[in-house]
């Protein structure tokens, strides 16, 4: 019989892993991980059981290799896009979606290298950014 997978780690490609790693490290309260000067990804453990973020520095093997994409949600959006604007993200465009009686609002952002992800307010099974 087939063992069900797990998502194990986010890995992130970046032109400065130590850079990016500090980032989503504040970004998401996380905590990096020691490791054996030998092991070259940079690991950064995030709170809860779910999983971690490794970076490390790999060639794209095309232009058009599309970008890791994350969406985050925050009790309070507006204040968490202006603390991840001030650990170095931007925001590329608020978007609002009304879907009957629910209005979905969030952030499609950036961060310090230009990969793109999504801040909202709520859980969502439907992912509504478009970056």
């Amino acid at each position: 019989m087939l063992r069900m997978m797990r998502l194990e780690n986010i890995t992130v490609a970046p032109e400065n892993p130590e850079r990016l790693a500090e980032f989503w490290s504040k970004a998401l309260d996380g905590e990096r991980r020691e490791r054996p000067e030998f092991v070259d990804p940079i690991m950064v453990d995030l709170p809860g059981s779910g999983a971690d973020m490794l970076f490390k520095e790999l060639p794209k093997s095309t232009e058009q290799d599309i970008p890791i994409h994350i969406d985050l949600v925050a009790d309070d959006r507006e204040k968490a896009v202006e603390r991840l604007c001030e650990l170095g993200a931007s925001v590329r465009e608020t978007n609002k979606e009304e879907m009957g009686p629910i209005t979905e609002v969030w952030t499609v952002m950036e961060d310090p290298e230009g990969n793109g992800f999504c801040v909202t307010e709520r859980e969502s099974v439907w992912v509504l950014c478009s970056s």
